[in-house]
């Protein structure tokens, strides 16, 4: 029976892979028997289910192979196979490529030798370029500022290169030198039964390089910290919370890599009159109740100055008066949002006592019960 890829070795013998030697070897035996070429002379499978069994007793008969293998079952599954009777993963048509590789060289930071994949064995590998970090500023600004939109002025520290080294790190007349570790290959190698992991030296973290002599001005960085001076237009309208990105205004990139961003995040003060809904504002009104009854005109202050609300007779409290246009910028597209009157009808107090024998007659003249007819109240 010829094997059509890797089987496990401990289904091909039939035994659990906590089997004693001893049962290793008389399932050995027994299958040997039963598939011997000898024995079976009209079965042209016979030879490869053999050959089959004789390789899987090779390996787990010899402590120190099964012992490999059992590791190599752990780290890729079942079938892995290597020296000492092993096949390799190319042997088996089986490189690692795509997300394999890049999972492995995320976990071991390097490649694995032998495998078809990552970084060859010995081979050095460099820190790819990276893009620099962002960096994140805060502006705090008036409402009245945010609604009419100013430019502000900001100081950022940020790292930019030392001007004593060039961006090196290494101290003046002096430049890196070649890691002693891994003699510039960036990687060393440690073996691991029948594989061996290249991974980033611990000395040069895989740069290949070493600063033996750091620069005193900035410790061997490359960089500097330093104030930089931006002034940021904010926009009118803009609302607590809101960023403003400043590409490229970041942190400086590795190796070469590009610079981050700059973030700006408006802080804007709560207004006293205003409550703010996207680009609606809300302001309460106070009216007498003799204005909600009979009607009025008010003066209501807006951001462009006071304009007249007529108020219908009849008006209850809590009842919202729109005014157009009358609202905040709008960030998206152009034009404003509206200016909502919130209506809020004031009880008198401190009567006099003409008042309020007024309020009585009122009263009796209306002859009015609020609550009558209403379900759940009594009579």
């Amino acid at each position: 029976m010829p094997t059509t890829g890797v089987r496990d070795y401990y289904e091909v013998l039939g035994v659990s892979k906590d089997a004693t030697q001893e049962e290793i070897k008389k399932a050995y035996r027994r299958l040997a028997r039963k598939y011997h070429p000898d024995a079976n002379p009209d079965d042209p499978q016979a030879e490869e289910k053999f050959k089959e069994i004789s390789s899987a007793y090779e390996v787990l008969s010899d402590p120190e192979k099964r012992k490999q293998y059992d590791a190599g079952r752990m780290f890729f599954g079942r079938g892995a196979q290597g020296p000492g009777g092993f096949r390799t993963w190319q042997q088996q048509g089986a490189p690692f490529t795509g997300d394999w590789a890049d999972l492995f060289k995320d976990l071991f930071g390097g490649g694995f030798a032998g495998t078809g994949f990552g970084t060859p064995f010995g081979a050095a590998t460099r820190q790819r370029a990276q893009r620099g970090q962002d960096v994140t500023a805060t502006v705090r600004l008036s409402f009245d500022d945010a609604m009419k939109g100013v430019t502000a002025k900001i100081s950022v520290p940020q790292s930019v290169q030392c001007a004593a080294c060039g961006g090196s790190g290494a101290a003046p007349g002096t430049k890196p030198v070649t890691c002693p570790q891994c003699q510039g290959r960036g990687v060393i190698s440690q073996s691991h039964g029948f594989f061996a992991l290249t991974q980033p030296c611990p000395r040069c973290g895989g740069e290949g390089m070493v600063i033996e002599k750091p620069c005193a001005t900035c410790g061997g960085t490359g960089t500097v910290k330093t104030l930089k001076k931006y002034s940021v237009p904010l926009p009118a309208g803009i609302k607590d919370g809101t960023k403003i990105r400043l590409k490229g205004k970041g942190e400086p990139g590795i190796n070469g890599g590009p610079p981050g961003d700059l973030y700006v995040v408006a802080q804007v003060d709560e207004s006293p009159l205003y409550e703010r809904r996207g680009a609606d504002l809300v302001i309460e009104v106070p009216v007498t109740m003799t204005e909600a009854a009979l009607g009025a005109t008010v003066k209501v202050p807006t951001l462009d100055g006071a304009v007249a609300l007529k108020i219908p007779a009849g008006t209850e409290d809590g009842k919202l008066l729109r005014i157009k246009g009358k609202g905040a910028p709008k960030l998206q597209g152009s034009g404003r949002g509206d200016l909502i009157a919130r209506i809020k009808v004031l009880t008198p107090k401190n009567l006099t006592r003409e008042q309020k024998e007024l309020l009585k007659k009122f009263a009796e003249l209306r002859n009015e019960d609020p609550r009558a007819g209403r379900p759940g109240w009594p009579a």
